[in-house]
């Protein structure tokens, strides 16, 4: 695992490459650096297994994750203010006290990626 440093995330605009987490949900540069240097692809996979529940009906689906100590709560939202899903997580050790992720479908993936990526 890389050192983790926050700010490098507000450096990622746009991508270069594609990473694969499961059959239809893609990481982009940013959402991969956060994967790997914070320790968090259990965060994608949590990420990508609720998307594959929520479905495609909408494109974007905003996904906030706040920490509190060593919990925290994910909310997943249609960016207007309708939540499609709230999840808790009993233990975290996640670095950030929040993190926000754009997931976009592209009518064959799921895209995982920064805001600034956005």
């Amino acid at each position: 695992m890389n050192e983790f440093e926050p700010a490098q995330l507000d450096l990622f605009t746009g991508t270069e490459r594609y990473y694969r987490i499961t059959r239809r949900c893609l990481l982009t540069d940013g959402t991969k650096y956060l994967a790997d240097a914070a320790g968090a692809y259990w965060l994608m996979d949590a990420i990508a297994s609720h998307l594959h529940e929520i479905g495609t009906a909408d494109w974007f689906v905003l996904v906030r994750m706040h920490v509190t100590n060593t919990h925290a709560v994910m909310t997943y939202e249609d960016g207007r203010g309708h939540e499609h899903a709230t999840q808790v997580i009993g233990y975290t050790d996640f670095p950030m006290a929040s993190v926000t992720i754009y997931a976009c479908w592209d009518s064959e993936h799921w895209v995982l990626m920064l805001p600034t990526e956005y």
